[in-house]
């Protein structure tokens, strides 16, 4: 693999598996069974309709849901999702849907959802500058809500839920767009769940929204078409236009948990493993390395850390380019630095950003 790319701890987008990337490869001049570019094949072919079905196939085996479950490849990134869900969710008039504003994305969920109708802040994690996560105790949950949004993993602060929020009778719906496919997920509790695909499982310009059939019966009977997840499902996600080119990535990347990985189990086990090794350093550092996460809530895909003041932290990101690490500078909301650890990134990538940062320190503190 091109170096540069093994060495990409980006926030998004995020780094792909090298042998998905040989594949892309080979289907941008010529995808074997067809003889033609995959940027020049028809979204109206056979070929691609069986693009779409096993993708399909391949998320509901990996999630464990059955067919009552539509898998969406929708545009529009999940800030399209932010109006979708309460357009054809939150009813105009009753109980306001409970929203969790937990880091920057939740906070860019709420003026969308206002705009459709009644929603409640069930907990902010602002006052302490989203540093924690709510504990079940926290919580004040509306049991007559239509729905509980939240967001599973904070990108920007390195924040995670590691449990399951809400109570059962509540719909579930979660924006997993940093975390979606990583780990195993009790997606049959959930009514919706959607994710934007430029984190963990392919390039920008789709979005995966897997909502389970019987949410869509009650939806509003007047929204454009576009915006309908039924009119959506009943096209199989072809309804205009799609993104051909990446929606194929995002089958290869499936193909590649599910062959090359062995599931979900077994890709959490090793981003549990790159995110320990991490951790430790900054643990281990003494507060050179400051991590902004409360330990509870640490996120397995985004380590968020600062050090003692920005000249050193300029310092950082210039040695780590030279030493041909990419993507390691914080979100610009809070600064400091980032290194996102999605599925791609591989442990002996961590391994050796780790090993830099362990020397980084030593030679500072001399």
């Amino acid at each position: 693999m091109n170096p540069r790319n093994a060495m990409n701890f980006s926030g998004g987008p995020g780094a792909l598996p090298e042998s998905v990337l040989r594949e892309v490869q080979q289907a941008i001049m010529e995808v074997p069974e067809v003889g033609l570019s995959v940027l020049g094949i028809s979204h109206r072919s056979d070929w691609f309709a069986g693009v779409v079905e096993e993708l399909e196939t391949n998320i509901r085996r990996l999630l464990g849901v059955g067919n009552d479950y539509h898998v969406l490849l929708l545009q529009g990134g999940a800030t399209q999702q932010f109006s979708m869900v309460p357009m054809s969710l939150l009813p105009p008039d009753g109980a306001p849907a409970d929203y969790l504003h937990t880091g920057y994305w939740s906070g860019k969920v709420l003026p969308s959802a206002r705009r459709e109708g009644p929603i409640r802040v069930a907990w902010s994690g602002e006052p302490d500058g989203f540093r924690h996560l709510p504990s079940d105790e926290e919580l004040a949950l509306n049991a007559d809500a239509p729905y509980l949004h939240y967001v599973s993993n904070e990108t920007v602060e390195g924040l995670q839920f590691h449990r399951l929020l809400g109570h059962d009778h509540v719909l579930r719906i979660c924006d997993m767009s940093s975390d979606f496919l990583s780990r195993p997920v009790e997606a049959q509790r959930f009514g919706l769940i959607y994710a934007h695909a430029q984190k963990n499982v392919g390039p920008a310009g789709v979005t995966v929204v897997v909502v389970r059939d019987d949410l869509l019966e009650d939806a509003p009977q007047d929204l454009p078409d576009f915006l309908d997840y039924r009119s959506q499902a009943r096209a199989h996600s072809i309804l205009n236009t799609p993104p051909v080119f990446a929606i194929y990535v995002v089958l290869l990347v499936t193909r590649w948990l599910m062959q090359e990985v062995g599931g979900l189990a077994a890709m959490a086990a090793i981003n549990q493993q790159k995110a320990a090794r991490l951790y430790e350093v900054l643990d281990e550092s003494h507060g050179f390395y400051c991590g902004r996460a409360a330990k509870q809530d640490r996120s397995l895909m985004n380590v968020a850390f600062n050090l003692p003041d920005q000249a050193l932290e300029q310092r950082f990101l210039a040695e780590a380019q030279a030493a041909g690490f990419s993507g390691l500078k914080g979100h610009r909301a809070v600064g400091g630095m980032r290194a996102s650890i999605y599925n791609a990134v591989t442990l002996e990538a961590v391994e050796q950003l780790a090993d830099f940062m362990d020397r980084f320190r030593r030679t500072q503190q001399r």
